[in-house]
């Protein structure tokens, strides 16, 4: 069986991360998306996506294909019921298609299909803050999906550990003097990762392959630090997809962090207002700031943004694409997407100097920013530009 993981009506509340990615490539978690279907499915899979990104990320068609939405999470019982799906058959949940059984030359029509009520509580992403939000639930699942019938490599004797049946090392991780605590969730430490010493983590916690926490971190579950990024400071129920760094002293709470981000030295973030009202965040697919329903929320930094030392995020903030933030003050609760500047003003970061450093921070992880990349940030360059004033 074909299997196609398509974006569906929340890939634009969950911009600005769906910018540069299909909805599928969204980390939450241990694994991306993708990567939990292609677990469970035992398969790879291909992406119906917007046209600018098909060309990184296209579509494989066969004669039979099963079409599933990207922003809902697999678990046993959705997988179960998928592998049961007939041709001409659909999976819903209340409104939306879950996923859809069709022949190659088969129009795909959803009203048509034969509707099966989707069985058993979905987890789905459907906006930025679900995230974080469901990060703790998805990190136990995903540690449960990587560990069965496995053993862990040896802790070493210089950490202090509470329930050690709930840490998991990679092959070629290292930890050494740390406190983990495993009692409220599990612990996974990926391939090549490294905790240094006098850090300490409570679970449920996830370090991706060859990130590293530095020495004296402070990580409360439930926190996901992706593949290759560098994470110091204190942190709480954050996700960092990969390829970004929060390498110094500073607070990064209820927030999501894209690839290739850097948060320069005493960056903080404001998670709670100071009257303890509901957070509200902006949305791109309505053009105004959406009530999430959360007490703590705090900052949503698309791919390729980054700040200077001392940067302040006040609480419900959204940084697009490849901006640069600095100086003094609290930056605009929307930052959009290449913005150079802060609380006194922006004006547009350029394309040609943008991938300049793209290419350059790129480089040192021993990554090509490759023409496909240089065309997806020129068309979100473009799409943004109604944001910008300048």
């Amino acid at each position: 069986m074909n299997y196609i993981l398509f974006d569906g009506s929340a890939r634009s509340h969950l911009l600005p991360f769906t910018f540069t990615r299909p909805v599928a490539e969204i980390r939450v978690g241990i694994l991306t998306i993708r990567e939990k279907w292609e677990r469970y499915l035992n398969t790879t899979t291909s992406t119906i996506t917007e046209d600018y990104l098909s060309e990184k990320w296209p579509m494989v068609e066969m004669e039979e294909n099963v079409m599933i939405n990207a922003s809902f999470i697999p678990t046993p019982e959705l997988v179960e019921q998928l592998k049961n799906l007939q041709p001409g058959e659909g999976i819903f949940h209340e409104e939306d298609i879950v996923a859809f059984h069709a022949y190659e030359e088969q129009e795909v029509d959803f009203n048509d299909c034969k509707h099966i009520e989707l069985e058993g509580k979905p987890v789905v992403v459907e906006h930025t803050w679900d995230i974080f939000r469901l990060n703790g639930e998805a990190i136990t699942a995903d540690f449960e999906l990587l560990v069965q019938d496995r053993s862990s490599q040896k802790l070493s004797s210089t950490n202090q550990v509470i329930a050690p049946e709930n840490v998991f090392l990679e092959e070629g991780a290292k930890v050494e003097c740390a406190i983990l605590n495993a009692s409220e969730g599990p612990i996974y430490i990926g391939a090549d990762a490294q905790i240094m010493e006098g850090s300490i983590v409570r679970g449920p916690f996830a370090l991706g392959d060859h990130a590293v926490l530095k020495m004296g971190a402070k990580i409360y579950g439930s926190t996901t630090v992706g593949p290759h990024s560098k994470v110091g400071g204190e942190v709480n129920n954050s996700v960092i997809f990969g390829y970004s760094n929060k390498g110094h002293d500073g607070y990064l709470g209820n927030s999501v962090l894209g690839e290739w981000c850097n948060l320069g030295a005493d960056t903080n973030t404001s998670n709670l207002k100071n009257n303890y009202a509901e957070v509200r965040l902006w949305d791109y697919a309505t053009g105004r700031f959406a009530h999430t329903g959360l007490q703590f929320c705090g900052l949503m930094m698309g791919d390729h943004s980054k700040c200077s030392i001392n940067t302040m995020f006040n609480t419900g903030t959204v940084v697009g694409v490849s901006a640069n933030i600095f100086g003094a003050g609290f930056s605009r609760n929307f930052v959009p997407s290449f913005s150079w500047g802060g609380s006194g003003g922006t004006t547009t970061y350029q394309t040609s100097k943008a991938f300049e450093v793209a290419e350059k921070v790129m480089e040192r992880k021993e990554v090509e920013f490759s023409e496909e990349d240089k065309a997806i940030l020129e068309q979100v360059f473009e799409d943004t530009k109604q944001y910008r004033r300048d």
